[in-house]
């Protein structure tokens, strides 16, 4: 047997010895009543199996034996119960799909980025506030699903992935209409003595000399973004909202942090109508973003 379809069975587990089925390739069990711990410990043992398909379960956590798969090139989760994905996702380096849409997701573990095979994911309709920079190493990557979310800001690396061809953002905070003006506070004067520090190279690591707090505060820096600043921030940073247009049409909102409001042309908060054809021809920066414009099809804002 290579392909077994059990779903819509108020099936409440799999017995041990469904791991006997030595060549099975496809196994769909859409729409039963499959919780965690109902997967045996042999299940892993199916070790030719390549689509399988759990969606509409009751499963609250990634069961081992599915993670244990080695083969395993299409994953289907959706509409379970998932609060949380274990970093041990990242050795199914053999997945090519990937769908958790419709699950309690609030965050995506960094070991995402090793699925370097993966050319759909699919985390729509969880509560996302974002996703991990991480995912810039999906270069194989050709559609990307996160309607419905609570994303308030994309790491500027997804502009990377250069097979990207569908992204999908709507019904987003990111999406809506950006405030067009941000307080911003001052740093304090530990903070411009410590970018004095950092900026004039000046010795920092001797811990005769500097507690041990200092020290830390000190490692913590982070650089600018701006390629065009040499400056760095420890606390006080300016959000800046920058629109990337991936092709002469639609634009993406992409969080930066700054270390001055210096560094930015616009308001600390800059608005763009998605929409406005003439402010989307207009585009970044010339040489800012290599996005292929070839590429990416569509962007779904709403």
């Amino acid at each position: 047997m290579t392909a077994l379809d059990v779903s819509n069975n108020q099936l409440f587990d799999f017995p041990p010895t469904i791991s006997h089925l030595s060549q099975l390739r496809v196994l769909v069990a859409k729409n039963n009543q499959l919780e965690t711990y109902s997967f045996p410990k042999t299940f892993n043992q199916l070790a030719k199996l390549e689509i399988l398909n759990l969606s509409g379960n009751r499963l609250e956590e990634l069961p081992v034996g599915v993670i244990d798969l080695p083969g395993l090139k299409a994953l289907y989760i959706g509409g379970n119960r998932l609060q949380s994905i274990p970093c041990k996702l990242g050795d199914m380096v053999s997945l090519e799909i990937l769908y958790m849409g419709g699950n309690q997701l609030r965050d995506i573990p960094a070991t995402i980025g090793k699925l370097k095979n993966l050319v759909s994911l699919v985390l729509c309709d969880n509560h996302l506030e974002t996703i991990p920079s991480t995912v810039a190493n999906l270069q194989k990557l050709e559609s990307l699903s996160l309607h419905n979310n609570v994303l308030k800001t994309l790491p500027t690396e997804i502009v990377t992935l250069k097979n990207l061809q569908q992204l999908s953002l709507r019904s987003n905070p990111l999406v809506a209409r950006f405030a067009r003006d941000m307080t911003f506070d001052p740093p304090s004067l530990k903070e411009l003595a410590g970018r004095i520090v950092k900026l004039k190279h000046l010795p920092s690591n001797n811990s005769s000399e500097l507690p041990a707090s200092l020290i830390d505060y000190l490692n913590s820096a982070h650089q600018c973004v701006n390629p065009k600043c040499k400056g760095v921030y420890f606390e006080a940073r300016v959000e800046h909202v920058k629109f990337v247009d991936f092709c002469g049409k639609y634009r993406i909102p992409l969080l930066q942090y700054l270390c001055s409001p210096k560094c930015s042309r616009a308001p600390a908060y800059a608005y763009t109508d998605s929409s406005s054809d003439a402010d989307a021809e207009s585009g970044p920066d010339e040489g800012e973003f290599d996005v292929p414009s070839s590429k990416l099809k569509k962007v779904l804002l709403g």
